[in-house]
């Protein structure tokens, strides 16, 4: 099993979308799946699930986060309640 990334002593500076990227790569590692094979659970193409991985791309919509939890058979609930999202720090600056 991969280690947590953002152990929740360590989270600094984190933004949401590295939040949400680094928590459903903590789900596909729980499962043993690899991130395309979350795309087809999901429904979505491939190059989305790769995009939202992109350290490039600043954003993921709440509409992708629910197609992959529903691929997942999560509930957004879940998926938030995961120990990355407690230590986020504000955005708004």
């Amino acid at each position: 099993m991969r280690k947590n990334f953002y152990n929740i002593l360590e989270v600094k500076d984190v933004s949401v979308k590295e939040a949400v990227v680094e928590r459903f790569q903590e789900l596909c590692d729980e499962r043993g799946i690899k991130i395309n094979e979350l795309a087809t659970l999901s429904g979505v193409t491939p190059s989305t699930a790769y995009s939202m991985m992109d350290s490039r791309r600043h954003d993921i919509s709440i509409v992708t986060i629910k197609k992959f939890c529903d691929g997942l058979s999560i509930t957004l609930g879940k998926f938030f309640s995961g120990t990355v999202f407690e230590a986020l720090e504000q955005e708004i600056y």
